[in-house]
């Protein structure tokens, strides 16, 4: 048992040595991307741990010297992990797998929050970064000065409830986040349609609002009035044609309602029972007859519904955005946690009983990259001196636990997170 202190270095030392084979081109082109990300935003943080010397202190102020203050290669801060519940060797290993695949669904949730914000603010988009906040507080900061919550993660619980407890809570956001999102795109798709409608070409739009009452012969038991679309360039040949496309046409009924860039709308009245007749000649001429009937009461009912969706949009509108808010401060917030959970688990297997190391946040310079890696390479390369070349990649072999989940290995814990939430792809 790992709790009982029982798992000499020896035995992680041989776990580790398992993946530390092939994949050294990977690395080198790994690093070339990382250092060409970075010219371009600097929105990443590396979350590292390192062996405990004689105080966890200590080992902050030796790392910090050397890339700081020494270098300046970097901003570091102290992480504070708590005292966590170690357990078994075998519930580490298993966890250290789970975790890794919890770390991506978390970052995903967090991610399609910040998304869809970005969506429902539409034209107050520029806005999404400062009502992105965790804790209410700004994401560095958050980052930077993080605190274990005790209250929603207990630390008396063991890994497994913790992390299944932030996997509970994401999973209800995930399932909460669709089915608003789904209700709000709905409302808004119905009424962007109706809005397309009252602007769009006279073939589509809605024709209530250009129409009165006495352009319709109404009430008729005989007679009933069309509207054409008409082709701009095609105006003087409907004039001068419309009596005759059949029979029983009322001569001189024809007028212009109103004309857009492209087509006009016009009247004409006839007798309901070459109504059919009048539509197929109509269409073989390019005149398009438009399946309209004057009702007030109709008419009245498409003006209420659109008044009824803008309104309900603008009810809806606040307490999305407060629920958008708030749950991604709580997605971003459980992100955050997973990672100290990652590195706790790690840093547990990586450098055995009893538990000592420190785990520290370095927010790289810019242009520093390459020179930060080699110096941590330095300055931890002693901690694993079968990973080889600075930067090893872990091989592809599905052995969980010890790193194996990561892209990149190094011979220190270390995970890198974005808290750009605006840009970056999940």
């Amino acid at each position: 048992l790992l709790g009982s202190g029982c798992v000499s270095r020896g035995v992680l030392v041989q776990f580790i040595s398992i993946k530390r084979k092939h994949k050294e081109e990977d690395t080198k082109s790994s690093d070339r991307k990382s250092v060409s990300e970075h010219e371009e935003e600097m929105t990443e943080y590396w979350l590292i741990s390192a062996p405990g010397e004689k105080t966890c202190q200590q080992t902050f102020e030796a790392m910090n010297n050397t890339t700081s203050k020494q270098n300046n290669l970097s901003t570091n801060y102290k992480f504070h992990i708590p005292d966590l519940k170690v357990g078994t060797l075998d519930q580490l290993v298993g966890l250290s797998d789970d975790l890794g695949k919890l770390d991506g669904f978390v970052e995903q949730v967090t991610r399609k929050v910040a998304q869809y914000l970005g969506e429902v603010l539409e034209d107050q988009r520029d806005k999404l970064q400062e009502n992105l906040m965790a804790n209410n507080t700004d994401l560095p900061s958050y980052l930077t000065r993080f605190q274990w919550d005790i209250a929603k993660y207990p630390i008396k619980q063991s890994l497994r409830n913790i992390a299944d407890i932030i996997s509970k809570q994401v999973g209800q956001i995930d399932a909460d986040l669709k089915t608003k999102s789904s209700a709000y795109n709905n409302l808004k798709g119905s009424l962007q349609n109706l809005e397309k409608k009252q602007t769009g070409s006279l073939l589509t739009r809605n024709l209530a609002d250009l129409v009165k009452k006495e352009h319709f012969i109404l009430d008729s038991e005989y007679l009933q009035t069309l509207l054409v679309i008409v082709p701009k360039a095609m105006f003087h040949e409907w004039n001068t044609t419309y009596e005759k496309i059949t029979d029983m046409i009322v001569p001189r009924s024809s007028q212009l309602i109103i004309q857009d860039s492209e087509y006009g709308l016009f009247t004409v009245s006839l007798f309901k029972k070459v109504v059919e007749e009048f539509k197929l000649h109509a269409r073989e001429k390019k005149f398009i007859v438009r399946d309209f009937t004057y009702n007030e009461e109709e008419l009245a009912a498409g003006k209420n519904e659109i008044t009824k969706l803008v309104t309900d949009k603008k009810k809806q509108f606040g307490p999305l955005v407060r629920w958008l808010k708030v749950n991604f401060s709580e997605c971003f917030c459980a992100w955050i946690h997973v990672k100290a959970l990652r590195v706790f688990v790690e840093s547990v297997l990586r450098y055995g009983l009893p538990v000592n190391f420190q785990a520290i946040l370095i927010h790289p310079n810019k242009k520093s990259i390459k020179r930060l890696r080699d110096v941590l390479n330095q300055l931890y390369g002693h901690l694993d001196s079968s990973a080889g070349l600075p930067g090893s990649n872990v091989d592809s072999v599905d052995i969980p636990g010890l790193g194996f989940g990561q892209s990149e290995y190094y011979p220190y814990v270390y995970y890198k997170l974005n808290v750009d939430m605006i840009e970056t792809k999940v």
